[in-house]
Order: structure tokens, then C-alpha cells, then sequence
């Protein structure tokens, strides 16, 4: 049977992290998930629409979710972790805190919108892992990828606050789909570490030591690729390494990519297909020099 959820992309996937969004369409097209895009969807404020009125950051990310309370389908799903947790956030308050909540309503209702409280956000890992499942995902893998060892960096917005479909401090969502794709996740401590998020634009310094402490013990773990689920710590741990080596002079350089671009190596995709050409870190040899080497289906 077909799986089909409602689609809310954000911001940041049609822009720096277009590279999720090709993956991830393709992946999820090749298991058979209907995405039904959200439309008229706006902004989810980020993180930082908060610190400067609450009860409107709280508004303007609960706008998508009185829109996908219209849609047929009432689970709404984004492959950004940023999204996920602001709307995941906007859903809880408004019903644990009855108060917002009905200020909350009242701004919609201005707009001449409604929300019942039937949508569940999900994150689209959240979905590949549990919904479609291990075992579909295996049926697929066309290329086994033996030599890959896998950092998994989660980032601190996917599993944290709110324990919905792993473990808070130590998850292995992304650990057990690259074991399915023939990988081997190695022990990474750093793996929910903050990278300093948009700080990198604000206070460099400060997230280019996070991004610098994430990508030196990646490499002494024996890693030869981060498996990253936010396009903005994808964005940081993949576009500033230069700017790491430089200021901080040790060669911390490793392949950073998306864990949809690494589902779709395995299934045998094209490299361009899953966006591999915008990675800053993505070399064409890479895959054939480090993972395929004496790889066997």
C-alpha cells in the first residue's frame, strides 16, 4: 500500500539545503512515498522568531498547521530539523498551555483559518526508519556500501526536546539505516553536539570551534564520512572546513553529506540526482576510492 504524507519543505531546503530536497524526493519516490506538497506554506520562523514575540513566532508556524489540517492526509512531514522541531514545539504548546493556544487560534481565525489538533509532525527520518521500514529499505540497496564509516551527527534540534522517535542524548535512528545500507556507523560521542547553527553568521569563531571539535573526533574515530539530517549543520560542517583548517591548522577534512544522498548511493542513483554536486566536501572518486573498493552485492 502506498504511504503518503503531507509535505512542508521550509526555507532553507529550497535554498542552501536543495541537496536534501533532491535526495530526498528521489529516495522516497524510489520507496514508493507520495509527498503531497503543502501549499501557500510560509516560513516556520526558525528558532530565533522566538526570542523576539513568542505568542506570533507561535502563530506564524501554526499557519502550516492549520493548512495541513485541511489536507487529506493528516501527517506532516519536513526533512529539515529546524522545521521539525518549531512546529513539533508549536503543536505541544498549544495544547499543553491552553492559554496560548486559544491566542493562538484567534490569530488564525483572523486569517480565516482553523486548527482541530489532528496533524502529527514528523520528521522524514522519523518516517524512513519506522515507517517504511529497515527491511523495505535493504530490499532496494543495489550498491552495499562495506567501506563507508559513518559519523552520524544528528545535530541537537532532530531528538531533542522532545522524546518522540529516538533517544534524546545517544539516538541510533541514523546509525541502524546505515547498517541497512551495508555501512558501518562508528562510536561518535560528539553525534547530538551542537555545530553552532546560524551563530556561524553572527559569531563565526564560536561555531567554527563546535564545527572544528565535531569534525576532529569524527576523523579520530576512524570515520571517513559525517551522515548529517540538518541542512544547516550540513551547511556548516560541509562549506567551512577550509575555514577550520586554516584558523585552527589541523586537516580536519571529511566528507560530509546528507543521510538521503548516502540511501540513494546504495540504491544506485545517480550522484547528480541526489544533489552530490552541490556538496562543498563531495568528491566524484570519493565513492569508488573509499566505499565501492572490492564492495560486492
Amino acid at each position: 500500500m502506498t504511504k503518503r504524507y503531507t509535505y512542508f519543505p521550509g526555507c532553507s531546503i529550497l535554498g542552501t539545503g536543495r541537496a536534501c530536497e533532491e535526495s530526498t524526493r528521489a529516495v522516497f519516490a524510489e520507496l514508493g512515498v507520495e509527498l503531497d506538497d503543502l501549499e501557500d506554506w510560509n516560513c516556520c520562523g526558525a528558532t530565533a522568531y522566538m526570542s523576539v514575540d513568542e505568542h506570533k513566532a507561535l502563530a506564524l508556524a501554526a499557519r502550516n498547521l492549520a493548512l495541513a489540517d485541511t489536507k487529506e492526509c493528516p501527517e506532516l512531514t519536513t526533512p529539515c530539523s529546524g522545521c521539525y522541531l518549531v512546529l513539533n514545539k508549536t503543536q505541544r504548546y498549544m495544547e499543553e498551555y491552553p492559554r496560548v493556544g486559544d491566542k493562538v487560534k484567534c490569530a488564525l481565525k483572523d486569517a480565516g483559518l482553523n486548527y482541530t489538533g489532528r496533524v502529527r509532525v514528523r520528521h522524514m527520518l522519523d518516517i524512513l526508519v519506522h515507517d517504511v521500514g529497515l527491511d523495505e529499505v535493504r530490499k532496494h540497496v543495489k550498491r552495499p556500501l562495506k567501506n563507508a564509516k559513518i559519523a552520524p551527527y544528528y545535530g541537537c534540534q532532530t531528538v531533542r526536546p522532545y522524546l518522540d522517535f529516538d533517544h534524546q542524548h545517544y539516538p541510533m535512528t541514523i546509525d541502524r539505516l546505515a547498517e541497512a545500507l551495508g555501512a558501518t556507523p562508528v562510536h561518535f560521542p560528539l553525534k547530538t553536539r551542537c555545530c553552532g547553527g546560524s551563530q556561524m553568521g553572527t559569531l563565526p569563531n564560536v561555531a567554527q570551534r563546535l564545527c572544528y571539535a565535531i569534525l576532529r573526533e569524527a576523523r579520530r574515530q576512524g570515520a571517513n564520512l559525517i551522515l548529517s539530517v540538518c541542512p544547516l549543520c550540513h551547511f556548516n560542517l560541509d562549506s567551512y572546513q577550509p575555514d577550520i583548517r586554516r584558523r585552527f591548522g589541523e586537516d580536519v577534512s571529511i566528507t560530509t553529506m546528507y543521510y538521503t544522498q548516502l540511501v540513494g548511493l546504495a540504491f544506485g542513483m545517480d550522484p547528480e540526482t541526489l544533489g552530490l554536486h552541490r556538496n562543498m566536501t563531495w568528491d566524484g572518486s570519493w565513492l569508488e576510492r573509499e566505499v565501492l573498493a572490492g564492495a560486492t552485492a
